[in-house]
């Protein structure tokens, strides 16, 4: 299961090192995409073919469920990292998550969550005084 916080930075090249508990799960080879909320969304090879499979079967007569494939697909870069761990993001992909220098990769059970620092502080700050609401609000969901 992916979890954590990990704090890192960007290369002048536009690469992170991959933390080492994040590793084994991506297993080397990954896809990156846009993710929600103004972070980028890791997926692991396994998880992304069942998103894939779930895309596959939304119906193309439905706008929004194309809308939403377009997009998602449209961002999306398989990766693999090199001997020493890295992986380039993709300037597309880092210019969408407001990306310059430091990261904050974020394990969240079947992806991970690439933020840049900044929004990831503010969003904690902003989620951190609704948290109770929010986890109140979460018995809607059978948890």
């Amino acid at each position: 299961m992916l979890m954590g916080e990990y704090e890192h930075t960007l290369d002048d090249k536009g690469r992170i090192t991959i933390p080492a508990k994040l590793r084994d799960d991506l297993n080397g080879h990954f896809v990156i995409t846009k993710g929600l909320d103004g972070c980028l969304f890791i997926y692991p090879m396994d998880e992304w073919r069942k998103l894939e499979e779930r895309l596959k079967a939304l119906p193309m007569t439905n706008a929004n469920a194309r809308a939403f494939a377009r997009l998602f697909l449209a961002g999306a870069q398989d990766v693999e990292m090199d001997k020493q761990y890295r992986v380039t993001i993709p300037p597309r992909l880092r210019e969408h998550a407001g990306i310059d220098r430091d990261v904050t990769l974020v394990g969240v059970s079947t992806r991970v969550e690439m933020w840049a620092t900044e929004r990831w502080t503010a969003y904690q700050q902003s989620a951190q005084t609704s948290y109770e609401e929010v986890a109140e609000k979460m018995v809607d969901f059978g948890f």
